[in-house]
């Protein structure tokens, strides 16, 4: 399936196990695809609950946001307290934009992956 994400097509991929999960959901599933602009560049994939209000609804379980995200210092952020991220304001958003995202749920786990 496809849908606009700030001016750009992006294509959202479900494996059956994914779908079935999302079917067995209470609450909507927030995905937030997020891309760090830091010494290097960065994407990772969110999974959480939904929250914000900059989603676009997939399906009415599954919403995807863009998050560009910055941090002040050159290095990477981790679990073990690196650096915070703050939001990286961007004019024209749609070149950052990913074309596709894969969605899979595996172990009791979701997992995910976006690509230019």
């Amino acid at each position: 399936m496809e849908i606009d994400l700030m001016g750009k097509r992006l294509e959202v991929r479900l494996t059956p196990s994914a779908q079935r999960a999302l079917e067995q959901r209470k609450r909507p599933l927030q995905v937030e695809l997020e891309l760090l602009f830091s010494c290097l560049i960065r994407k990772r994939v969110r999974f959480g609950e939904r929250t914000s209000g900059a989603a676009t609804a997939v399906t009415d379980r599954l919403w995807v946001r863009f998050r560009p995200v910055m941090t002040h210092a050159c290095a990477l952020p981790d679990a073990l307290g690196g650096p915070e991220l703050d939001d990286f304001p961007i004019a024209d958003p749609r070149p950052y934009v990913p074309r596709w995202l894969a969605i899979d749920y595996r172990r009791d786990q979701w997992l995910g992956e976006m690509g230019y």
